[in-house]
């Protein structure tokens, strides 16, 4: 629009200098004598006329430069406008790649990926339980009978200790649907005086050394999922250890398939997280799986007590780790046992038990091979906003982000834990479920790293 008006202004000029010449030209004039006063006038318009184009032109350039100024104004303000657009979108992009991020482990469980995947074989598992006086072992027979998509895929050996016969009828009259194998050995056990109240750790320990033994050994199966007798599983506790198996047999820096999650219990879990399974340095046990190959390096130096904290010590775990899930794949109801009850009431009452099946066995878990694992888990963890106790109760954080309680300290870990509802126990200086010291769950709905520094250098041991 400002184009067209100088062009017009401009012609106008040049139209009216044009006829102003062309009147004076023609005028007639009466005298001769003033012919040479008319053309010195003519001369003189046709010099005020150029004069007055010359002022035309430069009003013209300077509009034309007015207009050259404002497009060039313009022209830097959409520059602007344009790059705070593409700052805007790639601020999204970036918080989109990290939402992205923290559902890692939902991409990947959801997407099968072929050529990743790690075996094609249908594996023959042993289901052992462990069995002495309680009648109630019918309560967890029942459901691993109902459950177990094959009676040949997953054979049941129950051995029983005690010779409590109320408890082997309850087993005999399950028939051929299972084996039953009774510990012989029942002797007494020499125990340290100072240990006598502990008698039943003992007995355990014994019990468990032999029946593994016949497992592996007599019965020559290659893997075995270990269960007591006062365990509620859920319903997809076999596809669960079907699942995660591949995992178990290809990296050798795992040595155990565990069920159980110790911080399990409702309001530190994601309710919606069924399908979420993590790496974890502290053998959980409680519904677990393991190989031959591990029992033959762990059978022949088997304690004579204490068995779960014995193969929670460095020198058996040998760095290793295991496969837990989010949500538990088993929860105890016998409160009443060689513990006493130990952290019933307070914890293990608590437990949530998964209620969805996730098809474990169609998802690519390759995310969980240490390789994969590891990278992803620490830059989540230490990428993640730091907070305090204070700040995480508040409830005012965004909640679409995990944050991190650094702890620095065994009494601050156990005072956050303890404030945070964790189970603030340590063996063999690990945490409970941590992974590189990391403690992780879920808290208010957000997840949580309860972590110690970045430069973290391994476990202390005089942590217990």
């Amino acid at each position: 629009m400002r184009k067209k008006s100088i062009s017009f202004i401009f012609a106008s000029l040049c139209v009216w200098g044009v006829i102003t010449y062309f009147l004076f030209l023609d005028r007639p004039i009466g005298k001769e004598q003033n012919k040479g006063n008319i053309a010195a006038k003519i001369r003189d318009i046709e010099e005020r006329v150029k004069e007055q184009f010359a002022e035309n032109k430069k009003l013209i350039q300077h509009l034309r430069g007015k207009l050259q100024d404002q497009n060039e104004a313009e022209n830097a303000e959409s520059t602007v406008v344009k790059n705070a657009e593409e700052a805007q979108n790639a601020e999204r992009d970036k918080l989109e790649a990290a939402e992205e991020d923290l559902k890692i482990q939902v991409d990947e469980a959801q997407h099968v990926a072929p050529e990743k995947s790690l075996t094609n074989e249908e594996p023959v598992i042993a289901v052992l339980v462990f069995s002495c006086n309680r009648v109630t072992v019918k309560r967890c027979l029942d459901q691993l009978i109902r459950l177990r998509p094959s009676a040949e895929q997953f054979p049941i050996i129950v051995s029983q200790d005690c010779e409590h016969e109320p408890t082997t009828n309850v087993i005999q009259s399950y028939g051929e649907q299972l084996t039953h194998i009774r510990q012989p050995d029942q002797s007494d056990i020499d125990i340290p005086p100072k240990e006598k109240k502990f008698k039943g750790y003992f007995k355990i320990a014994r019990h468990y050394g032999w029946a593994l033994n016949q497992v592996f050994l007599e019965f020559g199966f290659e893997t075995a999922i270990i269960v007591e007798d006062d365990l509620d599983v859920a319903p997809d506790f076999f596809e669960y250890f079907l699942g995660t198996y591949p995992l178990l047999v290809k990296d050798n820096s795992l040595w155990c398939i565990s069920a159980w999650n110790d911080n399990g219990k409702s309001e530190l879990v994601d309710d919606s997280g069924h399908h979420l399974l993590y790496r974890t340095d502290f053998f959980p046990g409680l519904g677990w799986m393991l190989t031959k190959d591990i029992w033959m390096e762990l059978g022949p130096k088997w304690p004579k007590s204490y068995w779960d904290d014995w193969i929670r010590k460095p020198e058996q775990r040998k760095d290793r780790a295991c496969i837990r899930p989010e949500l538990s794949r088993t929860r105890t109801f016998g409160k009443i046992g060689v513990s006493n009850g130990l952290f019933y009431e307070k914890h293990l009452k608590f437990i949530k038990l998964n209620d969805v099946f996730v098809p474990f066995t169609k998802m690519n878990l390759t995310y969980l091979l240490k390789d994969n694992y590891d990278m992803a888990f620490v830059n989540e963890v230490y990428q993640s906003r730091v907070v305090n106790y204070s700040e995480l109760k508040s409830d005012t954080l965004p909640k679409s982000s995990p944050v991190r309680i650094p702890y620095h300290t065994r009494q601050a870990y156990k005072n956050t834990a303890k404030m945070l509802g964790l189970m603030d126990d340590f063996r063999s200086g690990v945490p409970r479920t941590s992974y590189r010291g990391v403690v992780t769950f879920f808290y208010r709905g957000r997840r949580v790293h309860l972590a110690p520094n970045a430069n973290w250098a391994g476990y202390d041991i005089t942590w217990s």
